[in-house]
């Protein structure tokens, strides 16, 4: 380790440019330093391994290119990805973790089951939903729509742009502009593609005047915003530039803000338990160094998410000072099939907006009062839960979930008409069911099915057609033998169903 003058540094780096770079942005009161070993210097504190011998087990993974500094105007660099563990055991167990990864990218797998595309005529990062994938999202916003009546939420429709006075006075164009899409000029005036619904639903609830009465008001949306994301980091369904967030704003009188929060996390649970999730790290964030609004408020707040956590008995960590400058919040990740842990919902104060947009109810008193806000989101974004459902069932969606639920496979071309009829018996009770009637050997159409990931696989010929039967397959292999359609149907219906 050796400390260093910075021009006596930058002349000892002097045929290196991009050290020279990180040197120029080293703030003059900070140390300079280089750590070597051997012939080796670097510019960094150290300490270095001396050699690979050192190192119990390692492996080098990858090499790809990366823009320098990540940005794409700049130069392309060679980056090598490797990965160390204290024993062979260790990364024997991480490298399984990784095969299994790959098992199940969401990537490969939406090529594979034709659920959706990206195009670079449409543009990096926007989402084409073909019609399995269509079919699934359908079914999740379906129910998700189901359930926010339910617990008392009205749904509301917000356009997709907006004009620049709401997101200067959102805070969006001073904080946040980078991460949005440039202006749309139009008839004079600047408009911008939203990267947030909760300005339209503050809108919503400033369309009228508001009583004490009136609160709390449950305000959701299935709401497709825009975010400009570096192409460098666009991934698939996980990082895109347009997706659907399941938002919602509750407005509500302090006296009514746990029994919110409740609420919002017995959905929470309710919803991701019928998508199979039951493992959970939750952390409660509290307010930062620098923050907005009363602290007070933030109190209040921070104790009533606290306590919810503890009346639900959920275990959770303190993230001290980690909260949004506008509010305390909760987080909740979901851990999928093979550990990996996902951020899924967010349960977030907000004492900004409120009073950026000035909103007030009437209390019982007579005066005029701020409401709390309440931003809350439970699957994030339908896209990026979608990735993750993907990749937690490795495209074996349950049966509720399947965008076909069982195939029809007639032996030849005379029994395609019995097929169909047992599709239209099945369709008739809302399940999702197709024909195979290609002409093609039937042990090539029952593997096709299997590898599209479909729950049954229903073989019908003469036999079948003769005794109203259908020899029915799981796609994990169990052979169920020829049953009576209404058997059949019977199976159908006892599976789990989250839906209507």
């Amino acid at each position: 380790y050796k400390e260093h003058k910075r021009d006596d540094l930058k002349e000892l780096c002097d045929d290196q440019p991009y050290k020279l770079e990180l040197i120029d942005e080293i703030p003059e009161s900070d140390i300079l330093s280089t750590y070597s070993h051997g012939n080796f210097t670097d510019l960094c504190q150290g300490p270095h391994v001396e050699s690979t011998g050192k190192i119990p087990s390692f492996k080098l993974m990858s090499v790809a290119g990366a823009y320098w500094r990540g940005k794409e105007t700049r130069p392309m660099l060679q980056r090598i990805y490797g990965t160390a563990f204290e024993s062979q055991k260790a990364l024997d167990e991480f490298l399984a973790r990784i095969e299994q990864a790959e098992k199940r990218d969401h990537r490969r797998l939406g090529r594979q089951l034709g659920l959706y595309s990206v195009h670079e005529e449409i543009g990096q990062g926007l989402v084409v939903w073909h019609t399995k994938g269509a079919r699934i999202r359908t079914v999740i916003e379906n129910y998700w729509r189901e359930q926010h009546y339910k617990h008392g939420y009205e749904l509301v429709y917000s356009p997709h742009i907006g004009r620049s006075g709401l997101w200067k006075t959102s805070g969006h164009l001073d904080f946040y502009q980078e991460s949005m899409f440039s202006a749309i000029d139009v008839d004079g005036q600047d408009y911008y593609m939203k990267p947030m619904n909760c300005p339209f639903h503050i809108m919503v609830y400033r369309s009228d005047l508001r009583s004490y009465r009136d609160l709390p008001m449950r305000l959701a949306e299935l709401g497709t915003v825009y975010r400009y994301e570096r192409s460098g980091v666009l991934h698939g369904l996980m990082r895109v530039r347009g997706f659907t967030q399941d938002d919602a704003h509750i407005f509500c009188r302090p006296d009514q803000v746990e029994e919110e929060i409740l609420g919002v996390l017995d959905l929470t649970f309710q919803m991701l338990d019928a998508f199979g999730f039951d493992d959970f790290n939750i952390s409660l964030s509290t307010r930062p160094e620098k923050y907005v609004g009363d602290p007070a408020d933030w109190d209040y707040a921070t104790q009533s998410l606290r306590q919810a956590l503890e009346i639900r008995e959920l275990n959770y960590d303190i993230d001290d000072g980690g909260g949004a400058f506008y509010g305390p919040k909760i987080d909740i990740k979901i851990n999928d099939a093979i550990g990996r842990s996902w951020q899924c919902t967010t349960v977030q104060f907000d004492f900004n907006l409120p009073e950026q947009f000035e909103l007030t109810y009437q209390g019982a008193d007579g005066m005029q009062h701020r409401p709390y806000m309440v931003h809350r989101a439970i699957l994030g974004s339908i896209e990026r839960f979608l990735g993750v459902l993907i990749e937690h069932y490795g495209g074996s969606f349950p049966f509720w979930l399947a965008p076909v639920q069982a195939v029809v496979i007639p032996i030849a071309d005379r029994h395609v008409s019995y097929a169909d009829s047992v599709k239209k018996q099945l369709q008739s009770h809302g399940f999702r069911v197709e024909i195979d009637s290609r002409n093609e050997r039937m042990n090539l159409k029952i593997r096709e099915a299997q590898l599209q990931k479909i729950p049954y696989m229903m073989v019908v010929g003469d036999r079948e057609a003769t005794q109203g039967t259908a020899s029915v397959r799981g796609r994990d292999d169990t052979n169920l033998g020829p049953l009576p359609t209404s058997e059949v149907l019977q199976i159908l219906i006892d599976e789990p169903n989250y839906t209507t």
